[in-house]
């Protein structure tokens, strides 16, 4: 049996079926999950955990250390904190998928730095600003945190928050609610915006041309859309649309924090032309951008291939130690 075509029946292809009801039935055979891996092995280089972040909305993170920061007793050198959030459209996918468990653990080991990869409530059950409220919400739980390796290994002044896809759009907003909040001792250093998942009602040139997409076409990300923002809001809502309403203000607010914002984009992901223009735009706003565009690479490219992911690393590595306190 072949697989579904992205294009033509985008539910099928993300393993979703629309109840009567209005929510969605997800396939749980789509992707493979796995455990959290929290004991050290000679092949298991970084450590991993779940935590129950909240009980009545159900969310948790798994949290990632390298082993080499367990071992080392003597230094208190604590290591920068990356917050990622995971991808799926707002409306599927897990922490625990495979696909982002092996990469926050090679970002963990890669970045010598510790790894929190919030849950959030899936859309269209809970609709945005759902998932970003869980987003800050992980960041006033790490604030307050108790937790063993937060206390010791975790340097609560140097974070960075991180997503792909939709955890991108999530990581951006997280980032602006928290600009307005007082989330001492935590301060945020800098975004990093892997493939960001943006939208318009007008489609873009690069939508245009990479309709066919097999991997994120634009009819997929119309569904996702429809399905995750507020009720009889279209894709020109500041949630999708940076560039409307008070997205151009809200980027000055960024701006005027000094926050690096890394943007990172594939040319052959179809979002690629609204990711360059919200990096245009982030700077003209006073935004100190870094742009990350690489040639052909379809959308979440660095996933699935460690090599790619290598090559992300390394930059986001510089990006840190350009932005450290």
């Amino acid at each position: 049996m072949s697989e579904p075509s992205p294009v033509s029946d985008p539910y099928a292809h993300m393993g979703i079926v629309k109840n009567p009801d209005g929510s969605l039935t997800r396939d749980p055979t789509r992707f493979p999950r796995v455990p959290a891996t929290p004991d050290p092995s000679p092949v298991n280089t970084v450590v991993s955990k779940d935590i129950t972040v909240n009980h009545s909305n159900s969310t948790w993170m798994r949290l990632y250390v390298p082993v080499t920061a367990l071992n080392d007793s003597v230094s208190s050198k604590k290591l920068p904190l990356v917050v990622y959030y995971h991808g799926g459209g707002f409306v599927i996918c897990s922490v625990d998928f495979k696909l982002f468990h092996d990469f926050c653990s090679r970002m963990a080991r890669d970045l010598n730095a510790v790894v929190a990869s919030p849950s959030y409530r899936l859309a269209p059950e809970h609709r945005l600003p759902a998932a970003y409220d869980d987003g800050v919400d992980a960041l006033e739980w790490i604030r307050n945190s108790d937790d063993e390796w937060i206390k010791s290994h975790a340097d609560l002044s140097n974070v960075f928050l991180m997503g792909t896809s939709a955890g991108g759009n999530l990581a951006y907003n997280v980032g602006l609610r928290s600009a307005l909040a007082d989330l001492s001792p935590l301060r945020i250093c800098g975004l990093v915006l892997h493939h960001p998942f943006f939208g318009g009602e007008e489609r873009c040139e690069s939508e245009i041309r990479l309709a066919n997409d097999q991997v994120f076409p634009p009819t997929a990300g119309d569904v996702c859309w429809e399905l995750c923002l507020p009720v009889g809001a279209n894709r020109d809502h500041e949630y999708s649309n940076l560039t409307v309403g008070d997205g151009p203000v809200n980027m000055e607010i960024i701006g005027r924090l000094g926050w690096k914002v890394m943007v990172n984009g594939g040319g052959g992901d179809p979002m690629i032309d609204r990711q360059r223009d919200v990096a245009k735009l982030m700077k003209e706003k006073g935004v100190d951008v870094v742009e990350r565009f690489t040639d052909g690479d379809v959308h979440g490219a660095e996933l699935r291939d460690p090599t790619k992911s290598e090559t992300l690393f390394a930059s986001i590595r510089n990006l840190i130690s350009s932005s450290a306190p």
